[in-house]
């Protein structure tokens, strides 16, 4: 049984999601996303109040869930070829399994925004507006960075275990890293605020 090497297992998971994220920054450019912004919640409303907001739509899962596969596969590829020794500290699959965990992991983040936007939905925050508050801007620009985050760690930890070291990694390093996409958004128009 390989043992996994903690901060080549989060290096991993950062670099790909870096990868997919340059993908999805560039998909969301495009005028063929902008038909496939169709929200999730379908208009649902809880309490007169809609479950997510315009903001979270199909086509963002459109292109992160096959990016980050193909991240995956082409990473652990690479690695495999220049790097064995990186390689031989990462989850023992071939690279189909490694392209089914890259899926669920894209999945795990994408979903693990969604708590976030409902409860900003229910405390009448607007779909990408900062709260009223200073307190309440600095809590949700926190949440913001970790929520898919976690959303991710959760599922590959399910899905194929995640060394608790990886979870530290992680956190400590993917929230700046999460961040700069959210200001890359914004240079971009995509998103209204860099937050």
């Amino acid at each position: 049984m390989t043992t996994l090497d903690p901060l080549a297992c989060a290096l991993f998971l950062i670099g790909a999601f870096v990868l997919a994220g340059l993908a999805h920054s560039a998909w969301l450019r495009t005028a063929v996303s902008q038909r496939l912004a169709i929200p999730l919640d379908g208009g649902a409303r809880v309490r007169g109040r809609r479950v997510f907001g315009d903001n979270k739509t199909v086509r963002g899962f459109v292109v992160m869930i096959p990016a980050a596969s193909l991240a995956f596969v082409v990473l652990a590829a690479l690695l495999r070829r220049i790097a064995p020794g990186v390689a031989g500290g990462l989850w023992p699959l071939t690279l189909g399994e490694m392209a089914a965990l890259g899926a669920w992991a894209a999945l795990g983040f994408m979903l693990g925004e969604l708590p976030n936007s409902f409860v900003k939905r229910q405390l009448d925050i607007a779909p990408g507006a900062a709260p009223r508050t200073p307190s309440a801007r600095i809590v949700t620009f926190l949440i913001d960075r970790y929520d898919s985050i976690l959303g991710m760690l959760v599922v590959v930890t399910l899905v194929a275990g995640v060394p608790w070291a990886t979870w530290a990694y992680v956190i400590v390093l993917g929230p700046p890293i999460h961040w700069s996409f959210s200001v890359l958004l914004y240079q971009l128009g995509v998103k209204g605020r860099p937050a």
